[in-house]
């Protein structure tokens, strides 16, 4: 199994049910109130961009190593809302392998873009690797995006990810644990985002589920 998948994704799916019937371009998650992210009720319409939105320098700086890299597809929706829903997903996902990385389980970036349960068990995540002496190395690709709004005004993000090219390194030795790619591999995300005062999209939940079919190649 690849050790990549984020934030102690097992226990949340073990309490959570799994609501999408796929994760192609028209997958959609289920109204079932048992899911972070959605709230019950259906899709409200995209609206316009916040006016309160970050400058770009307002950001925290994000610089992976060389050795790891995320990839993102479908960032430019058409949709200025969806883009920054999507923009702000991946830049929580960059702060965590950068955490990772310089070994910072309080990291400030996380907690830009993460919050709530998300960010309990994204530090406690990253703080795992830190005392067993690994960082991530390698590609994964992140696909098939889509973003629901919702009644309450949350986000919900789903995804695929490749892990398949994504693995575990010794920092001490920096020996790659090379995995063969299996269906496991593959992971669908669906996540629930919250934009704050200052028109940030946060990670507040996540569930997963390794080895789903409709990621697989």
């Amino acid at each position: 199994m690849h050790a990549r998948t984020r934030v102690g994704l097992a226990l949340l799916a073990a309490t959570l049910s799994l609501a999408v019937t796929a994760c192609g371009s028209d997958a959609k998650p289920a109204a079932n109130p048992s899911i972070p992210g959605v709230d019950g009720g259906t899709a409200a319409p995209s609206a316009s961009p916040s006016s309160s939105a970050p400058a770009d320098a307002d950001r925290p700086k994000i610089t992976l190593p060389a050795d790891d890299v995320l990839v993102f597809e479908g960032e430019n929706t058409g949709d200025p809302k969806m883009d920054a829903v999507l923009r702000d997903n991946a830049e929580h996902i960059r702060a965590v392998d950068d955490a990772i990385a310089r070994k910072d389980p309080k990291s400030a970036a996380v907690a830009f873009y993460t919050k709530d349960t998300a960010l309990v068990d994204t530090s406690t995540w990253i703080n795992d690797f830190i005392k067993d002496g690994k960082t991530v190395t390698g590609t994964v690709r992140h696909f098939a995006r889509k973003v629901t709004f919702l009644k309450d005004g949350a986000a919900a993000v789903t995804y695929c990810a490749d892990e398949s090219k994504g693995f575990t390194k010794d920092v001490k030795t920096g020996k790659v644990d090379v995995t063969p790619a299996t269906k496991n591999s593959y992971v669908f995300y669906n996540e629930r985002l919250e934009q704050n005062d200052k028109g940030v999209w946060q990670t507040a939940k996540t569930i997963s589920e390794r080895g789903f079919q409709a990621c697989q190649p």
